[in-house]
């Protein structure tokens, strides 16, 4: 076939991702993107010569594109993909039987391997596994928890979206996991907490401090625009920011954490709720399996909390069960 002449800044491929309201957005992503996805492969998900990779997303999927194709072929490395269903015995003999180093999956999928045991994995011979990572949603700190008792070694989460093209923030494999955060920003990479003002937005810098996490431009794999929608695209942008819709903190250490999207957060008798905090702490319960959080229109509060909660198997749904929970 003959190859076409691009250059870095020819649209390369789009990723159309939903927002919680309007029709999905097309992210236009130039062929310089390749550059964030080969660096990232090696500085976040630690891809080295002579491995087996195996990213649990679909290929149809911004990571399964992105972390499933192209970053471990430009590193190299030979990638496992698996077009079954989740299976939690499956899952741990496919990574016995192709002896897996790096694997790379979802917190939903880390849940759900939770609550199918522990026993379950020392079945199997996991001890080609090195390197683990998250992506996807936030990783409760429980499942980091987890891991380390179980494979004895943390999931490293990581924070990107498909907008930024590639990862943006992430627990390296040098740096110490603290359970529940996103990590911090790669090299090259300007992150800050902002909120907005009469000019645009401005950088908060006390730790703690809850604001929407934000970028500087100007990284490789940030889109060049929503097709055909520039107006909805400038909107991502202010004072040289690009603004993610996030809300997030940054601790003393310059590690970022999750609070909830901007459009997301529980506002109940004058308190910013993010449904996140309150999912972590109800994973802490022995009993839960799964948690999902919203909030409720309330006369007084103006909204409350409303928990779905899934139990393990081998646990009761009755009223002892809910007050302690509750």
């Amino acid at each position: 076939f003959e190859i076409a002449n691009t250059g870095p800044e020819d649209i390369a491929l789009l990723h159309f991702t939903s927002g919680t309201t309007g029709k999905p957005k097309g992210a236009m992503h130039v062929h310089e993107a390749v550059v964030a996805h080969n660096i990232t492969g090696k500085l976040v998900l630690d891809l080295q010569e002579g491995d087996t990779y195996w990213c649990t997303a679909d290929p149809g999927w911004v990571t399964g594109t992105s972390y499933g194709i192209i970053a471990p072929m430009t590193n190299a490395v030979t990638m496992v993909v698996s077009e079954a269903e989740y299976d939690a015995a499956a899952w741990y003999q496919l990574l016995q039987d192709e002896a897996v180093n790096v694997w790379y999956t979802a917190p939903t999928a880390i849940r759900m391997l939770m609550k199918s045991g522990r026993e379950l994995p020392g079945s199997y011979d996991l001890s080609s596994l090195r390197f683990m990572a998250s992506v996807g949603e936030p990783l409760n700190p429980e499942a980091v928890v987890w891991s380390n008792e179980v494979f004895g070694m943390p999931f490293h989460d990581n924070w990107w979206q498909t907008e930024t093209g590639g990862i943006m923030i992430a627990n390296f494999a040098s740096l110490p996991v603290k359970p529940g955060s996103m990590g911090k920003p790669l090299p090259g990479i300007h992150a800050g907490i902002v909120k907005s003002n009469n000019a645009g937005v401005e950088e908060l810098h006390v730790p703690g401090e809850v604001g929407e996490l934000a970028l500087r431009s100007g990284w490789p794999s940030m889109m060049r625009g929503y097709l055909n929608e520039e107006e909805r695209y400038q909107k991502c942008f202010s004072n040289g920011w690009y603004l993610s819709g996030d809300l997030a903190m940054r601790d003393a250490d310059g590690y970022y954490w999750f609070v909830g999207r901007g459009d997301d957060v529980i506002k109940s008798a004058g308190h910013l709720i993010g449904p996140f905090e309150v999912e972590s702490a109800l994973m802490e319960h022995e009993a839960v399996a799964e948690a999902a959080v919203i909030g409720l229109p309330d006369e007084t509060a103006g909204e409350v909390v409303k928990a779905y909660v899934e139990l393990k198997s081998g646990y009761a749904a009755d009223e002892d069960m809910i007050l302690d929970i509750l």
